[in-house]
């Protein structure tokens, strides 16, 4: 599988749908049912939880489970006050960057629909270059064309509404995708078409595999923490989004050396469990799949750490895809990376056996 396309119209089709669908922390509800519809054909079942996080089940019988993982929220905002002239101003619902936000377009998104606003800022011409001010989470602010704090509240926005970027998906020099929300519904994605490939392969596990896409990551792996809890895995590999670092303003003696369709990058953390880590660089090696190295030193950051570290402790494992400009609209993979990560979980799974402990000791 090193060289062939994998990524058929269908598979693109639902991944422009489902980055184009906003799916902001503790909102990501409709990008799970997208997501749903599109693996029906290949999974046995689903699991849902309260919060959100959506599981589809091969094999649900089977008492060995194995988790491949993402998670489905984007960054975003919330109302946080109104003024009396109307402007709106914000906070923030995961990560998102301020600096960014001025002359954006977003989506005020009300019990009624979306309502239209931008990130407005002081013309260039108005400003005392001597003393300019940054873009600071204080100083953005939201402006939907009303007179007064009357008007915006008979729009239908109050205090706690999110707000979104429109921007949508396409691709640039005809293998970068490029979109918000990337990170990581890129992840969603991926783990998608391992499902697929494996129905159309006919491949039969010996084991139970649950296709997870969690909710809350970008606020602390928190629908990552829930879910591994309920399924009680023994295996999990997790795939997010890590730096491109080639890119200029970012030092590679302190972030490492990254790079766009230089293949997945697999993870070198103490949540990373070693052996679990070597099948997958060796499967890699194997299959003659590029790959590249991270270490990420105390933690990973990613839904990897609620799984290794949940219940008695889970083998898990991280491949990450590369991308450049995280937590912009401007969000940008390159096609043969994610082809890569999609490949490399699928042939890794294909290597694990049932019972597999993955002991030191053994």
């Amino acid at each position: 599988m090193a060289s062939k396309s994998i990524l058929n119209k269908k598979s693109l089709d639902f991944l422009e749908r489902y980055l184009n669908n906003a799916a902001p922390t503790g909102y990501e509800w409709d990008g799970q049912k997208l997501w749903m519809d599109y693996l029906t054909p290949y999974v046995d079942e689903f699991i849902t939880d309260t919060y959100g996080t959506a599981v589809a089940v091969i094999n649900p019988d089977a008492k060995y489970k194995v988790v491949i993982e993402g998670h489905a929220d984007e960054i975003s905002w919330y109302v946080n006050y109104i003024a009396d002239n109307g402007l709106i101003y914000v906070i923030r619902n995961g990560g998102s960057d301020h600096q960014i936000a001025p002359s954006k377009i977003v989506n005020v998104h009300t019990k009624d629909g979306i309502v239209k606003g931008v990130f407005g800022w002081p013309a260039i011409h108005t400003r005392d270059k001597s003393k300019e001010e940054a873009p600071k989470p204080d100083n953005i602010f939201i402006d939907v064309g009303a007179a007064d704090k009357e008007e915006v509240e008979k729009m239908g926005i109050f205090v706690g509404c999110v707000i979104t970027y429109p921007d949508t998906f396409h691709v640039l020099n005809g293998d970068k995708f490029v979109c918000r929300a990337i990170d990581n519904r890129a992840g969603g994605f991926m783990i998608a078409e391992v499902a697929r490939l494996l129905h159309e392969n006919k491949k039969t596990l010996p084991f139970g595999l649950y296709i997870t896409n969690s909710v809350q990551e970008e606020i602390g792996l928190r629908g990552a923490q829930m879910i591994a809890e309920r399924i009680k895995p023994n295996v999990a590999i997790v795939t997010d989004v890590t730096h491109d670092t080639t890119t200029p303003m970012i030092e590679m003696k302190k972030q490492g050396h990254v790079e766009l369709g230089k293949g997945p990058v697999i993870a070198y953390a103490p949540a990373v469990q070693q052996k679990l880590r070597d099948r997958i660089t060796e499967t890699a090696e194997k299959n003659k799949l590029p790959f590249q190295r991270a270490a990420l030193s105390r933690a990973t950051g990613t839904d990897t750490d609620a799984f290794a570290y949940s219940g008695s402790g889970v083998a898990s494992a991280l491949i990450s895809l590369p991308l450049r400009y995280m937590h912009t609209t401007v969000e940008m993979v390159h096609r043969e990376d994610v082809e890569n990560v999609i490949k490399l979980i699928y042939e890794t799974l294909l290597t694990i056996e049932d019972g597999e402990t993955f002991s030191y000791f053994e």
